[in-house]
């Protein structure tokens, strides 16, 4: 990648990737901000000003901000994480400077109108109940709150209906106030784009954001254990996960290459022995998401209440033998198969400006293509083992299940076994 990094006098990082094969351009603003940073009354709060930034500001109706990013063919979208809010746009290069005006716009000076207000909250209430009627989003929810209990980090993103309705405009303009500071705010983006342009559009636009320093979250505690919800359904939907590692743990690496070859495509050990050779399921995949001080790696697939228990056998055993006896066969084919992810999202310019403004949110600064895919052939047999075996030994399993009340207690059971191969 070609990029080129600026600080401001702010403290707002500014970096940028020019594809000059393209005409089109992906931009954004990038907050160090997520649902881990709310106060308990705030429930939900990061994912309803997310939604309200479009609503209106000062100098533009929410109909107006539609209307004008539409009116040169561009789009308009956001989204709310545990760690971070992204606000970005793709347009035509020509209309880059549109975009930022736009986007700078509905951060510094948004409107917050009480009646708009009333009819986002009760949108956000639909999408509450849209993810708690489907058992494959639910069921993560539940993970993560049995793997987090009791803290921000384990919350549900959407917050609750009533948290969600409790929201005033001036308790959403002071969450904004507190958590949305120059020192974790990056402006990326990648494409038909002139770095030097970008900065001189930033410098103005994002003036009014306060520059004082933000405390950081709470530490995150891991807890694990059992989470079930009984319910008539046609499938049991399982998640079985244990604590991962942060951004910043020397062996990231080798976990997400064991992670791949334990359950990441379709000649991985989870989906050869689980639906290829038993037929226990359509699908099952392995996952594992950092946090800058925890991570979570997860194994997920949904059964015939009946294959619970063997399903979850599968699951605990081919854990344990990938992290004993996994060989370089599937140490390589993992490591390509994430060399070509990696390099196949970067051919995307909405894909760059993300991975830009997330590195440097996490580790701040670019990391070249030429190191991180140095750290993933890095990683040899050993070395994956080595991070399965610490995953297995690290801490209590935590499992979340949503079916079927018989199976979700088979699959239970079994868990247990790996809580003892931890002890």
């Amino acid at each position: 990648m070609s990029a080129r990094l600026s600080k401001l006098e702010s403290g707002i990082i500014v970096v940028t990737d020019d594809m000059p094969h393209l005409k089109t351009a992906a931009l954004g603003i990038w907050v160090g901000a997520g649902s881990r940073f709310e106060e308990p009354e705030e429930h939900g709060i990061s994912h309803l000003l997310e939604h309200m930034a479009f609503k209106g500001t000062k100098r533009r109706s929410a109909r107006d901000i539609a209307e004008q990013i539409e009116a040169v063919g561009g789009e308009l979208n956001a989204g709310t994480g545990v760690e971070a809010t992204a606000y970005y746009a793709r347009v035509l290069g020509a209309d880059v400077t549109l975009a930022f005006d736009i986007l700078a716009d509905i951060l510094t000076e948004p409107a917050f109108d009480p009646e708009e207000l009333a009819r986002e909250q009760n949108v956000i209430v639909q999408e509450i109940g849209a993810a708690l009627d489907t058992p494959d989003d639910l069921v993560f929810e539940l993970f993560q709150a049995r793997a987090f209990p009791a803290q921000p980090i384990g919350r549900s993103i959407l917050g609750t209906p009533e948290s969600v309705r409790a929201a005033t405009p001036a308790r959403i303009r002071a969450y904004l106030g507190r958590q949305y500071r120059t020192g974790r705010t990056v402006v990326g983006a990648a494409g038909a784009i002139d770095h030097d342009a970008v900065v001189r559009e930033i410098e103005g636009r994002l003036a009014n954001i306060p520059r004082a320093a933000v405390a950081p979250p709470l530490p995150a505690r891991y807890a694990g254990g059992v989470e079930l919800g009984p319910r008539a359904l046609e499938q049991a939907h399982l998640v079985l996960g244990l604590e991962g590692r942060s951004y910043h743990a020397p062996e990231i690496y080798a976990l997400q290459v064991f992670v791949n070859l334990l359950g990441g495509g379709m000649s991985s050990r989870l989906f050869q022995e689980a639906r290829e050779k038993r037929g226990l399921c359509y699908s099952i995949m392995a996952f594992h998401t950092p946090y800058t001080d925890t991570g979570l790696f997860a194994v997920y697939a949904g059964t015939d209440s009946g294959d619970s228990g063997e399903l979850m056998r599968v699951v605990v055993d081919q854990l344990a033998g990938a992290a004993a006896a996994a060989d370089e066969a599937e140490v390589a084919r993992a490591r390509a198969q994430l060399k070509v992810g990696l390099l196949t999202a970067l051919e995307s310019p909405q894909a760059r400006a993300e991975q830009l403004a997330r590195q440097i949110l996490a580790f701040g600064r670019v990391i070249p293509l030429e190191e991180i895919v140095a750290k993933i052939d890095a990683v040899g047999v050993a070395e994956a083992r080595a991070a399965g075996q610490a995953l297995v030994a690290g801490g209590r399993p935590t499992l979340a299940g949503l079916g079927p009340g018989a199976g979700l207690e088979s699959a239970a059971r079994i868990v247990e076994s790996l809580e003892r191969r931890a002890a």
